[in-house]
């Protein structure tokens, strides 16, 4: 199975979607995964109730899904509520994830305007059982009980991780995601796939380095950092499978 990581520097705006719907539809991989929020732009504040999809409004990505599965992030209406959401399309059919743990700490603000999902769930798709998780849901130690407890077989990780700890050749953010990525696969013995945007808004400078991790905890392949790029590869089974055999689960 192929799969590609597009690393997107969005708009603060809906016209985000035409794009990604082309590059979708050129793309041979039956995989393709966004990163969080790049329907919509990360900083997008008080513009973000008339900014936001309903999932009605993302009927070109169910239709695209016929031929290929899609993991993209958005800003989700429901009713009164807009939830930071990562969205998988397959087979016109959708699967919606809410954003849990919504930050609000030095530059975040997320709490402000979204509402936050409630559980981490896993799903059946062609890869096997599938999760997915946005961000700071990583950071948490009920999310990595979740991953070593039910121990998927595809691991979707959305990213808004801005720059920031400079060192002399690399970003102790990007050490630290790349630590608890690793920490994902080998507790669950399945693939983790990486993606985190590029691009600056408000102030902010966010770093990329998408990537996918083995179910042995080292990293296949890597994207730029701070350009936009895309990574493709084809995912092993068998060295899932015997990953989790070590981990003895049947």
């Amino acid at each position: 199975m192929k799969i590609e990581i597009y690393q997107t520097s969005p708009k603060l705006n809906k016209s985000n979607l035409a794009q990604i719907a082309k590059t979708i539809s050129t793309s041979d991989a039956d995989l393709v995964l966004f990163p969080e929020l790049s329907l919509n732009g990360y900083k997008i504040k008080d513009a973000l109730f008339e900014n936001s999809f309903t999932l009605e409004e993302l009927d070109v990505l169910k239709e695209l899904s016929s031929t290929k599965d899609i993991c993209i992030g958005a800003a989700l209406k429901e009713g009164h509520k807009i939830y930071n959401a990562s969205i998988y399309f397959s087979q016109n059919q959708s699967i919606v994830y809410k954003k849990q743990h919504l930050p609000t700490y030095g530059v975040f603000e997320e709490a402000r305007f979204f509402f936050s999902g409630s559980e981490s769930s896993v799903f059946d798709t062609r890869f096997g059982k599938t999760s997915m998780f946005i961000c700071e849901d990583m950071f948490s130690g009920d999310v990595l009980n979740f991953i070593a407890t039910q121990k998927p077989d595809l691991i979707l990780v959305l990213a808004n991780s801005p720059a920031r700890e400079f060192r002399d050749d690399d970003l102790l953010i990007q050490d630290n995601w790349y630590s608890i990525l690793k920490t994902s696969s080998i507790l669950s013995g399945g693939y983790t796939l990486f993606a985190n945007r590029v691009g600056f808004e408000d102030g902010l400078g966010f770093w990329g380095g998408s990537c996918v991790i083995t179910p042995k905890g080292e990293i296949e392949k890597q994207a730029k950092l701070f350009e936009i790029d895309s990574i493709s590869t084809q995912l092993d089974k068998k060295l899932s499978l015997t990953q989790k055999y070590y981990l003895r689960k049947e």
